[in-house]
């Protein structure tokens, strides 16, 4: 079987393929690809078993992350929660990526990692499960009656009156000041967390290349902003991408305050499905609240094909030291080591 590639970001029939392609999300736009190649120097290609001369009908693509720490590798796609190949054949999905798996064996990359929302590949005894987390998805299509129904009646709806008769606003948009207010909040998160921020650089990219596919939610208790969240959007569907807040006010409810006022918008917009993204199967707090929202759950897991083992013994070395300082460095540092981590991390 002949394999073709392309630039998604030049090439013409990329945008009405993701546009039209059930299975294709915000991932796939090149908005997303467009915010890689900016902020973290990543190569976009588009893998297919079409001719250059005709439409395109199948297509995965990833990006080459280059790195001295993690190896040359592709991923399906960096940063991404998921990103389906699209095929209709799952033999001419399985042909491509033998054609691929043979530039590892030829050492062309460490490995390749694909990251399908459904069970389009499986484990073999060449293709590796490289992670498995929990998926949701909320079902925007019913009445907001029966949406708030479904929540969890004390730590949800509970959270949300005492959210509202604490006078918490809502406010969403996608302006500096938007920004501002999340990243504040992101980085007293990842303190929180003991992981590095994601460059700022990131959330400005992501706005400038998606335009109105982006939205900054912030709720703010007298004027000072409590939790951010931010939300991508890919025709019917809402991606809940981004989260923060700060501890200090969580007994106010923000964040119940926040996704419920999202789904109004959502709704209220045509909106079908809010895609509330991956969870470590390890971070109970943020599985129980996505269930609480009446989300349906689901496992995603990645698939790597890898000449050696999964993850280098530098990578793994680096991700632990990365944890041993980050929480206790001044935030000029601590934010100039997620712009430096983050891409070798794709």
């Amino acid at each position: 079987m002949n394999v073709y590639t392309c630039d998604p970001l030049t090439d013409d029939r990329w945008p009405g393929f993701v546009r039209t392609r059930p299975g294709a999300s915000v991932f796939h736009t090149r908005g997303w690809l467009e915010s890689l190649r900016r902020t973290y120097g990543y190569a976009p290609i588009v893998y297919s078993t079409s001719t250059p001369a005709e439409p395109l009908n199948n297509a995965i693509v990833f990006c080459e992350v280059r790195s001295w720490l993690t190896g040359h590798r592709l991923v399906s796609l960096p940063f991404a929660d998921h990103c389906e190949p699209l095929f209709e054949q799952p033999a001419d999905l399985v042909a491509l990526c033998a054609e691929l798996q043979r530039g590892v064996d030829a050492r062309r990359w460490r490995s390749i990692e694909i990251r399908p929302l459904t069970a389009g590949l499986h484990e073999s005894a060449r293709v590796r499960q490289s992670g498995a987390f929990c998926f949701h998805s909320l079902d925007l299509r019913r009445p907001l009656d029966d949406l708030f129904g479904r929540f969890h009646k004390d730590s949800i709806q509970r959270k949300i009156r005492r959210a509202e008769r604490e006078g918490l606003a809502f406010d969403a948009g996608a302006s500096e000041d938007h920004l501002q207010a999340f990243y504040r909040l992101l980085l007293l998160t990842r303190r929180r967390h003991r992981l590095p921020p994601q460059p700022i650089d990131w959330f400005r990219n992501l706005m400038a290349c998606l335009g109105d596919r982006v939205e900054i939610c912030v709720a703010s208790k007298d004027r000072r902003a409590i939790a951010a969240i931010v939300l991508l959007r890919h025709l019917d569907t809402v991606v809940y991408k981004y989260g923060a807040s700060d501890e200090r006010f969580h007994n106010l409810g923000g964040m119940p305050f926040l996704f419920w006022n999202a789904i109004q918008r959502a709704s209220s917009d045509g909106a079908c499905c809010l895609d509330l993204g991956r969870s470590d199967r390890d971070n109970e707090g943020l599985i129980t609240f996505k269930d609480r929202l009446g989300a349906e759950r689901s496992e995603l897991r990645y698939l790597r094909y890898s000449a050696g083992s999964a993850a280098s013994a530098e990578a793994r070395w680096g991700a632990r030291m990365a944890q041993r300082v980050i929480a206790n460095v001044p935030d000029r540092l601590f934010v100039s080591a997620g712009r430096l981590l983050y891409r070798h991390f794709g």
